[in-house]
């Protein structure tokens, strides 16, 4: 499946004893309609979290950020001059992926939209030489290196401009961490 739920892969197979395909072969066993309504299903007849759950509806639908087009959509964000900002959004991902089983990663043209119950960050290689992070931080007073969003992007509050992967640091983990914590 989609390379950037790897890590979420492998932590569904040590939790469960069962990978990921193995679990979409069950979703679709089901014969369930509708997205929510597999999720709910998974949920409550195997005790999945939230998180597992949806990312094995996607699959199962080959729908959303799981899809072959999520993956196109990640990898044409990376292509060319932006490439070198590749590791920054793995590490990234893979941070806010710890945070809980209900963070869900949704490629969009150009960015991936980190959600939880709803948007909680978005990821962007704007240009060769800068990597947005835009944060759902309503009321969050801004400093110097965490501004208001403005009109960059109407589905966050602020926003975090990184020149260099090392500027991305502890204080981006924990803007991060309080978005998903607000979203849930």
């Amino acid at each position: 499946m989609a390379d950037e739920f790897g890590k979420m892969g492998e932590s569904l197979r040590a939790k469960t004893g069962k990978g990921l395909d193995d679990w979409v072969a069950t979703a679709r066993a089901a014969g369930i309609a509708g997205h929510m309504a597999l999720v709910n299903h998974l949920k409550a007849a195997h005790g999945l979290g939230h998180g597992y759950a949806n990312m094995i509806v996607h699959a199962a639908n080959a729908s959303s950020s799981l899809s072959q087009d999520g993956n196109a959509l990640v990898e044409a964000a990376f292509d060319g001059t932006k490439a070198h900002w590749r590791p920054l959004y793995d590490r990234l991902t893979l941070l806010v992926q710890g945070f809980g089983e209900d963070v869900e990663l949704a490629p969009k043209k150009g960015y991936v939209s980190l959600r939880r119950k709803k948007q909680f960050a978005l990821l962007q290689p704007s240009t060769k030489d800068r990597f947005d992070i835009g944060l759902a931080l309503k009321g969050e007073a801004p400093t110097s290196k965490l501004e208001p969003a403005g009109s960059w992007n109407a589905m966050v509050s602020h926003r975090v401009r990184i020149a260099a992967d090392a500027e991305a640091g502890a204080d981006v983990a924990d803007w991060l961490k309080a978005a998903y914590d607000r979203a849930g």
